[in-house]
């Protein structure tokens, strides 16, 4: 059996539907069968009329009294039908639904399904599905329901599921070997795949669940493992000199490390004595002093007779890293350059020749440090700044520059430890879970739109005692479609009604690299009063004399994107305010708003966030080169994921290579996971 057959052919599906179910990123038969349901609707046990409450969705067993009878209203008919069981009677209504005339059959029995009304002990249902007693098309069972469908019916799509299933169902290869199966009592696959569709009880949903969660968990925790021993067995590492003592650039330094950051700097330091090559993620909250630790890194590179390079993801965080390492190095005779795109062909050239013949000790860049023609002489030590916005291929790609160098991966997003472990399972992990005694507390508030009035007076005030302020809005132009106010909208409203006398400027994504720079450049310099800006600024400069950040439409922001946003204020001797403003009542919204305004620890709002989001929009694991989860949730499937830590671990203790024939179907599994995304 072929499960990478062409969706088009499964029965049921044919040119147009493919064109659908193509939407839903849907092109095979595989595809198609890990489409997993969203949810269930049990509509196998019947209710008596007379228990039914008032907004429930419920399944009655009824005879039908009556034929349907038609009222013509404005605009549209409704269809209306009278049945009962032994218990009470029910009025069924259907608008605009004439063809259900010949459907019923008076003194006959059928199952209706749909959202109950009780008013005053008269039982109403609108708009239900039903089928014959003894038929189990729409009711007599657990109904899966798919996510998202465009112009698919939730009935068209499990008419195809079924399909799909009488195809595939005693014709899939097992997965997973047989130990493992044994030993972690999992179901089978084929059984597995048919009730996680169409479970006949409960219980067959939740032991099917539970083996497709263990698998995916699994399979990427085995890959990334596979990654991190491969690391660590084929080549050794540099072994940087123990006698070049971190101290000595700890005392240039203008401030005092705290705690946190000399404990993550011991942990760097041991790896770096050591012969095996560092792969160390360093997490810290905003403004923590990741950068100091990363400098303290090069040092000791540098002073072991090795290079060392800086990756940030913006031109303008770069030239920040330059500023601040140049601040510190040139006194110590370390030569640090900045390598960007937009500097002249000539300057490049000539950067270039000096670095591959080891003139430069530092290079702090972007992306193009990753093109081919960036050689070094002896590069020995890799720092990538805000990870999560490269990916494991490149940073493999940046560390193939040198012989084995050491990588330590910086981020300023706080990542539940469940959460880390998953994306950076190839890597060790530090942390700094405290902030330099003079970081403020940032005061937040979350208002609805009719504060508007009263927080332009609060911003004018600042603005009059020489402050600066940012404006933060989801879109870039109008989108005729959504509410939400665009930057340039919002620059419109800021510059010539709100505050004309200020100089109001703003910033998005789709701006060219120096026309961004720039504006960073006077904002920085306090020429500008006021940003606004999309979430560009979310990993970006430090401009001390900014004290005011204001969220527009918060509610359309992840809990651990307004922590980073949040995190740009701060930076100086100023109190700070971040100001969410949001609209929806919902209580979730509500809730998440609260968050914020609760804590100022990254690490409590990311384990909310996923609590209340799921992985997959807390962080887009896609961009990290891990395959997307389909069916695990990391919140509520860590005691899952931690039994998947502790199978891969046994299995790559016993069979490093997974060269074993009992391992064979492990191999596949991570390849056709990990096919494109990871090189293993």
């Amino acid at each position: 059996m072929d499960l990478n057959k062409e969706i088009k052919f499964v029965k049921g599906v044919g040119p147009n539907r493919a064109q659908l179910l193509n939407k839903l990123g849907i092109f095979t038969l595989k595809d198609l069968i890990t489409y997993y349901p969203r949810t269930y609707e049990d509509r196998s046990k019947p209710k008596n009329i007379c228990e039914c409450m008032n907004g429930e969705d419920a399944l009655i067993e009824a005879v039908v009294c009556s034929r349907i009878t038609e009222v013509r209203l404005p605009h549209k008919t409704m269809q209306k039908l009278v049945v009962r069981d032994e218990t009470g009677t029910a009025n069924i209504t259907w608008f605009n639904q004439k063809y259900l005339k010949t459907k019923f059959e008076v003194g006959r029995k059928y199952h209706f399904y749909g959202r109950i009304s009780n008013n005053y002990g008269k039982i109403g249902m609108t708009s239900p599905v039903f089928d014959d007693v003894d038929k189990t098309n729409n009711t007599g069972r657990i109904v899966p329901i798919y996510p998202l469908t465009y112009q698919l019916s939730q009935n068209v799509l499990r008419k195809i599921m079924e399909n799909a299933m009488l195809e595939v169902y005693g014709n899939m290869q097992e997965t997973l070997p047989s130990y493992l199966i044994e030993e972690y009592k999992l179901k089978e696959i084929n059984e597995s795949i048919k009730n996680i569709h169409f479970p006949k009880e409960f219980e067959d949903f939740n032991v099917a669940r539970n083996r497709l969660v263990f698998e995916e968990l699994f399979s990427v925790q085995l890959a990334l493992l596979e990654l991190k021993n491969n690391y660590m067995t084929e080549e050794k590492g540099i072994k940087f000199n123990e006698d070049v003592k971190v101290s000595n650039i700890i005392n240039e330094l203008p401030f005092r490390l705290t705690k946190a950051q000399l404990k993550v700097i011991e942990e760097i330091d041991n790896n770096m004595e050591s012969d095996k090559p560092m792969n160390r993620l360093l997490q810290g909250d905003v403004g923590s002093g990741k950068t100091v630790v990363a400098m303290c890194a090069a040092y000791k590179a540098v002073k072991s007779g090795y290079q060392a390079t800086i990756m940030a993801p913006t031109a303008i965080l770069a030239t920040q890293h330059l500023e601040n390492f140049k601040n510190i190095f040139e006194k110590l005779d370390i030569k640090c350059e900045l390598l960007i795109s937009g500097i002249s062909k000539k300057k490049k050239e000539e950067l270039l020749e000096r670095l591959k013949n080891g003139e430069i000790d530092i290079l702090i860049g972007t992306h193009a440090i990753i093109e081919e023609n960036v050689v070094f002489k002896n590069l020995g030590l890799v720092v990538t700044d805000e990870q999560h916005r490269f990916g494991v291929k490149q940073r493999t790609k940046i560390a193939k520059k040198g012989k084995n160098p050491d990588v330590l991966v910086m981020t300023a997003t706080p990542i539940p430890r469940s959460l880390a472990l998953i994306l950076y399972g190839d890597l060790d992990i530090s942390i700094i879970d405290e902030l330099p005694p003079n970081r403020k507390k940032i005061e937040t508030f979350a208002v609805g739109k009719k504060m508007t009035d009263r927080i332009n007076i609060f911003v004018k005030k600042q603005l009059e005692q020489g402050r600066q302020a940012y404006i933060v809005c989801p879109l870039v132009e109008d989108d005729e479609e959504s509410n939400l106010k665009s930057v340039e909208e919002i620059y419109k409203i800021y510059s010539e009604e709100v505050f004309p006398q200020y100089n109001v400027k703003y910033i998005h994504g789709k701006m060219k690299v120096k026309e961004k720079d720039e504006i960073m450049r006077q904002f920085k310099a306090g020429e500008i009063h006021i940003l606004i800006s999309t979430t560009v600024i979310e990993v970006g400069v430090d401009v001390p004399n900014s004290n005011i950040m204001i969220v527009e439409n918060a509610e359309r922001f992840g809990l651990a994107q307004l922590h980073q946003l949040r995190g740009r204020v701060g930076r100086g001797e100023y109190e700070s305010y971040c100001i969410l403003k949001f609209e929806g009542k919902s209580e979730t919204v509500k809730q998440r708003m609260r968050v914020m305004c609760e804590t100022n620890d990254g690490f409590v709002i990311s384990e909310k966030d996923l609590e209340l989001r799921g992985a997959g929009d807390f962080f887009g694991t896609m961009q990290h080169g891990i395959p997307e989860f389909k069916i695990a949730n990391l919140f509520e499937d860590v005691p899952i994921l931690k039994l998947a830590q502790e199978a891969s671990v046994k299995v790559l203790s016993q069979d490093p290579k997974l060269e074993k024939i009992e391992n064979k179907k492990l191999k596949e599994l991570i390849r056709d996971k990990f096919t494109s995304r990871i090189e293993i």
